[in-house]
């Protein structure tokens, strides 16, 4: 009798087992041949639903990328109404083209009628609702002229009032009657290589309210000058891999909380390389400009080039600041400096590449301070004081 139990339990735990194992293998079966599971009808899933593109593919998705997608359309949409066109009127005669009998050339001249004409030149941002004051480049405007307009976000224009040009940076503030919203300033000493940034701006001079985005590819870079005659280089700045172009010039660099952190200056001849003014110096100049009503700024007034240890070593001559040209009336024209010599000392501070550079040494000295200077003259070492004066 125990026997037969034992015999019919072993049966049924192996019918069992089989049911079972053929349950599973259907199961397998189905879900992958036919999509069919049942379970999920009768225990429904939470699944979280995403729009993006790549989630809808299977591919994992970065919550971070997510989150500074987010950060970049907010910064965007609050930064809109605070940066602003520069635009150019300016009036032009038509060229004419005409023949002089016996020559057989063709020539052109202005003698035809006059057009005005209104081009965007460049872009700024608002840094005083109640004062109407906007933040560009110098060289956006450089042509003392013209007449310059804003145009806003809605298209609308504004006059510009007065330029106040910054004679030492390449910076400039526009006066305008327009109560547009200002920009926050963040403070550049806090910025970090790697850290997210957003150029605004009329890229190309067509397009307006361009969005780039990139990252702080750098601190403290240093592009030749232009030209002018106060610095052969401007130091100091931020580069950065978000798009730039001549039409981006004098507009905001933004962190990811929506604070400007530079003002676009100029691009590199390579792709990916721009270059922004730091924020900290802007605040300088507005507060210098709102004591004074003016860019009271010193300048030395000379045109220089800096010497590396490497060229001194070879030439046999000082590290410091090669003279190339002087502007006659300047500070460095009344103490005697003279081109070809070799700025080696400025109060006390050595000026070379690592300890000091000449322009950075003046930025933080006044109009009227007292100035002693060192210098290396044909072999001849020679001390020089004065007074430093205003910039022309």
């Amino acid at each position: 009798m125990r026997d037969k139990n034992s015999l019919s339990s072993f049966l049924l735990g192996l019918v069992i087992s089989v049911i079972v194992l053929i349950s599973a293998l259907g199961g397998a079966i189905a879900d992958r041949l036919f999509v069919i599971r049942p379970l999920n009808e009768l225990f429904p899933r939470q699944e979280v639903v995403e729009s993006n593109n790549d989630v809808q593919r299977g591919e994992v998705v970065n919550p971070l990328a997510i989150d500074t997608e987010s950060a970049v359309v907010n910064v965007a949409e609050q930064s809109k109404r605070s940066v602003v066109t520069v635009s150019i009127k300016q009036t032009v005669r038509q060229q004419n083209t005409f023949s002089v009998p016996g020559l057989p050339f063709f020539f052109q001249a202005p003698n035809g009628p006059s057009q005005e004409i209104q081009q965007d030149i460049g872009t700024g941002f608002v840094v005083s609702q109640e004062d109407g004051l906007v933040v560009t480049n110098r060289h956006v405007v450089s042509d003392v002229e013209a007449e310059y307009m804003l145009i806003d976000f809605d298209g609308q224009e504004h006059a510009v009032t007065n330029i106040y040009r910054d004679p030492v940076n390449d910076l400039a503030i526009l006066k305008t009657s327009a109560q547009l919203p200002a920009l926050p300033m963040s403070d550049s000493e806090n910025i970090q290589v790697g850290q997210t940034v957003i150029a605004i701006g009329t890229a190309l001079g067509e397009f307006r309210q361009t969005v780039t985005t990139g990252v702080v590819s750098g601190l403290g870079r240093g592009i030749e000058a232009a030209g002018g005659f106060s610095v052969e280089r401007i130091d100091n700045l931020i580069q950065t891999d978000a798009a730039i172009n001549p039409g981006n010039s004098g507009g905001p660099l933004i962190n990811i909380r929506g604070e400007v952190i530079g003002v676009n200056v100029a691009m590199a001849q390579a792709e990916n390389i721009g270059f922004a003014i730091p924020i900290n110096v802007v605040k300088d100049s507005i507060a210098n400009f709102n004591q004074t009503g003016q860019f009271e700024r010193p300048m030395l007034g000379v045109r220089y080039k800096l010497i590396p240890q490497e060229t001194a070593l070879l030439n046999d001559v000082p590290e410091g600041a090669y003279v190339i040209d002087v502007i006659p009336g300047s500070t460095a024209d009344s103490l005697g400096v003279q081109t070809q010599d070799i700025i080696t000392n400025i109060n006390g501070q050595e000026v070379n590449e690592t300890k000091g550079d000449l322009a950075g040494i003046i930025n933080t000295m006044k109009v009227g301070d007292n100035i002693h200077l060192e210098i290396w003259r044909n072999g001849d070492r020679l001390t020089l004081d004065g007074e430093l004066k205003l910039a022309n």
